[in-house]
């Protein structure tokens, strides 16, 4: 294949060893994403950040505890990230559908550096903000289109288990900057007094960014984005690498590679404008309902922090003193929830693609909830003790606390952690898909930038009360799971625009519209039916569609036959 270039690794691995190799590079964006967001649990807690350089707070002279004073710049700080991954992932997606995965990840990887260097050698709080600013600006674009690119290379039947891996290397990065933060604690008298305590770990994800900028050009671009610009053979090579081409593979890369075209064409039918305002509102996309799929993954992204994550990873010492740990105690036992949170997500690697992404969200739900509202009973009952002098019982209380803010950290790496992120990456169309993976990014700022910046305020008025709030939020995500999130799982990237064909919101009449049209229309996506293939598995050759579907834009056409009448739904433009 001459158009690319000798040292793609495309030409020196295939199959599975290929797919291993393009997650171990996405891994680092997502190692970096999980560093970053890890980071400020323990900056926020340097007395040469809050205090000297920031401003915002100053130590308790008994018990050495962070004491703030003006909460409202704290979360502002830490907030103002996340107003850039929002600008990051609308500016991501748009690049990502424009211009190809690879030169996109390099981009957003070259911003974060930059957004680093300024990070680490802040002198003032207006300094940091910008900083953070043009930090978030680069993750935002990583976190669009990465996704998008891991998920465009896998397998529809083990797509769930390599993009959860990618996210035990998440928080394995939130776990490296705690511990590194945690070490970094005692250089010279152990005060944290000194600029390098938290400086050193900021300019520590420059590392993997510019190992990430550099190493992708020399892996594959997506086929699907290549089918999308009509660079047909490189993708129907790569489709090859990925899928093999030998033995019982011959056959699926043909059959998928029909697939693709199929659907972009049908897609270039049915939708006319891709511009983040249409696909909002859904102006013009027919039958793919593209505004509907926005907020969904808008809204499961700002429930997957509402649910409690954000105060947990960000405030976990907070949290722990609250309960009635000690300052010094607090923070390495936040740093064992971290560890623990990093194994937790090795069950997801497991139970995603055969338990499906509803099933995952809602036995984490119900594991959330739960020891969610314990932890504020919990955190009460050890604080009315203290009040009564019994030290005893309130230590007892405070380890239970403790106990259930690991048992949702644990459950949440199992489950809620990766599917928000998934599920972007799965249901869009191949013509709008990293735009609407960056609309999931976009739900992912709103719903942390709003945590982040209300939470100071919130833990200040309510204290333990404000697990309540979680815990609530956790109760809600379970009916409008069930009613409004069709299951992605075990179905191809192509079959997406069926299962979302229904003019209904409502997920039991996507999956009867969907059951229909995959019966009505056999040629439309194969690759997920190897008995049913284009590709005849005993010769390897095309076989002759029974129609060509892919320049009808009113293929899908749904029939309702009853003694009286029958009603055609029609899936096309308008």
């Amino acid at each position: 294949m001459d158009t690319i270039p000798r040292s793609n690794v495309v030409h020196k691995y295939q199959k599975r060893s290929l797919l291993i190799a393009i997650n171990c590079i996405a891994s680092l964006s997502i190692f970096f994403f999980g560093y970053d967001q890890g980071l400020m649990s323990g900056v926020n807690n340097t007395v040469d950040y809050y205090q000297t350089t920031m401003g915002f707070g100053h130590p308790d002279p008994k018990t050495g505890a962070p004491v703030i004073d003006n909460t409202l710049l704290q979360g502002g700080i830490i907030a103002i990230y996340y107003l850039g991954t929002l600008i990051g992932a609308l500016a991501g997606g748009s690049l990502g559908d424009r211009y190809g995965r690879i030169k996109t990840i390099s981009i957003g990887a070259c911003w974060g550096v930059f957004g680093a260097c300024l990070q680490c050698s802040a002198q003032n709080h207006n300094w940091m903000i910008i900083a953070r600013l043009i930090n978030g600006f680069g993750t935002g674009i990583l976190n669009a289109i990465v996704p998008v690119w891991a998920t465009e290379t896998a397998e529809h039947t083990s797509r769930g288990q390599f993009v959860t891996i990618e996210f035990t290397l998440n928080i394995f990065g939130v776990v490296v900057a705690y511990w590194l933060e945690f070490g970094c604690a005692y250089y010279g008298d152990g005060s944290g007094r000194y600029g390098f305590v938290w400086r050193f770990p900021i300019a520590f994800q420059i590392l993997p960014l510019l190992a990430l900028a550099i190493s992708v050009w020399f892996f594959p671009e997506s086929p699907r984005y290549l089918v999308k610009v009509g660079r047909n053979e490189e993708a129907r090579y790569i489709l090859g690498r990925l899928r093999g081409e030998t033995g019982e593979d011959v056959g699926r890369a043909e059959a998928e590679f029909q697939d693709i075209k199929n659907i972009a064409e049908l897609e270039r039918a049915t939708s006319k404008n891709h511009s983040y305002i249409a696909m909002l509102f859904g102006i013009g996309s027919g039958k793919l309902h593209t505004g509907r799929r926005v907020q969904l993954v808008i809204w499961l992204q700002i429930m997957q922090e509402w649910i409690g994550i954000a105060g947990v990873t960000i405030y976990a010492p907070t949290i722990f003193r609250i309960a009635g740990i000690s300052n010094a105690n607090s923070k390495w036992i936040s740093g064992l929830n971290y560890i623990t949170y990093t194994f937790a997500t090795l069950i997801c690697v497991f139970t995603l693609d055969r338990i499906g992404r509803r099933w995952t969200l809602y036995w984490g739900s119900v594991m959330q909830g739960i020891p969610m509202i314990l932890a504020a009973a919990l955190t009460k009952l050890g604080k009315n003790a203290t009040a009564r002098g019994d030290t005893q019982t309130a230590a007892g209380y405070g380890i239970g606390a403790v106990a259930m803010i690991f048992i949702f950290t644990a459950t949440f790496g199992a489950t809620w952690l990766t599917v928000p992120w998934l599920y972007p990456a799965e249901i869009f169309p191949l013509e709008v898909r990293a735009k609407g993976n960056a609309w999931g990014v976009v739900g992912w700022s709103i719903g942390n930038g709003w945590c982040t910046l209300l939470l100071p305020i919130i833990f200040a008025a309510l204290d333990e009360n404000t697990y309540y709030i979680f815990g609530a939020c956790n109760v809600i995500t379970i009916p409008m799971v069930w009613a409004l999130y069709p299951e992605s799982n075990q179905r191809t990237l192509e079959e997406m625009n069926l299962l979302f064909a229904s003019d209904s919101i409502w997920n039991w009449d996507a999956e009867r519209n969907f059951a229909i049209l995959k019966e009505q229309n056999p040629d439309l996506v194969q690759a997920a039916q190897r008995g049913h293939s284009v590709i005849d598995p005993e010769t390897g050759m095309v076989r002759p569609p029974h129609r060509n579907m892919s320049h009808d834009a009113s293929a899908l056409t749904v029939h309702h036959d009853d003694a009286d009448s029958t009603e055609k739904q029609h899936f096309k433009h308008g």
